[in-house]
């Protein structure tokens, strides 16, 4: 990776953003990945790149799904692979949510490169290279594995695309989905949205296990019942809001000769 300065103010950007051209070069990110990553650092900019407080919550009530689940599934693409595949492992571990290779740009050489990568990082078995089942789109996604995705209860989709999402709510599925576009598709359409950026969400609902894995049942079903996914996603929006208002006026500031 480049070398690149711990006090940069960017630093943990440019980092993932390495990251992602890593992941395009050992031929597990494709390049439409980068292009993908561009426009979520543009809503994450508008947050101030921190989790906000809707947005922990809703990382709260996903691992709340992921624990009381009878069969929960962890779906990972090319950039998910390549920015956090050991908090993807240890979370998998955690809830007991084995992982599943699915992408858009699909083909069995980069699917086993995944399996393989997430496999160095710690993974015990990760499904996807099968793909003995499909879901009715005309894209790669639409292929899965029958023991996996496809039978699933509850599915976490980290940097997902609208219509498998749409497609995976409307086979009955629990479907959490990552984006740092409150009003896209995805968003609208899943039943929790974290409006976070993924390493940070991965690495909050790592530690959120720990702790919601030592409440009963009863305590976690009334977190869940909290949970409010429209209205998660006009914080989201207000926040974005909020964040375009300070960057305003901080500019302002700056630029006022008086």
């Amino acid at each position: 990776m480049s070398d690149i300065p711990k006090d940069h103010p960017r630093y943990a950007s440019l980092m993932t953003r390495e990251r992602i051209v890593e992941g395009v070069d050992i031929g597990i990110t494709s390049q439409q990945g980068l292009v993908a990553q561009g426009r979520g650092e543009c809503f994450d900019y508008l947050v101030g790149e921190r989790t906000t407080t809707s947005a922990f919550f809703a990382e709260k009530v996903a691992v709340c799904m992921l624990l009381l689940a009878e069969y929960p599934i962890l779906s990972v693409n090319g950039n998910a692979a390549a920015l956090v595949p050991e908090s993807l492992v240890e979370l998998s571990e955690m809830v007991g949510a084995p992982l599943e290779v699915n992408l858009f740009h699909r083909s069995d050489e980069r699917v086993a490169r995944i399996i393989s990568h997430l496999k160095q990082k710690g993974a015990s078995e990760v499904l996807g290279g099968k793909g003995d089942a499909r879901l009715s789109l005309d894209h790669g996604r639409a292929i899965v594995d029958s023991d996996g995705i496809y039978k699933a209860d509850v599915v976490l989709v980290p940097l997902e695309d609208g219509d498998r999402c749409q497609k995976l709510v409307d086979m009955g599925k629990t479907v959490i989905a990552i984006d740092l576009n409150p009003m896209s598709r995805t968003s609208r359409t899943a039943s929790v949205t974290i409006v976070d950026n993924v390493v940070r969400a991965l690495g909050n609902m790592v530690g959120l296990a720990t702790e919601l894995k030592e409440l009963t049942p009863f305590e976690i079903k009334n977190i869940i019942k909290e949970y409010d996914n429209e209205r998660t996603l006009s914080e989201a929006v207000r926040e974005i809001r909020d964040g375009l208002d300070t960057i305003i006026m901080d500019s302002e500031v700056r630029h006022d000769p008086y």
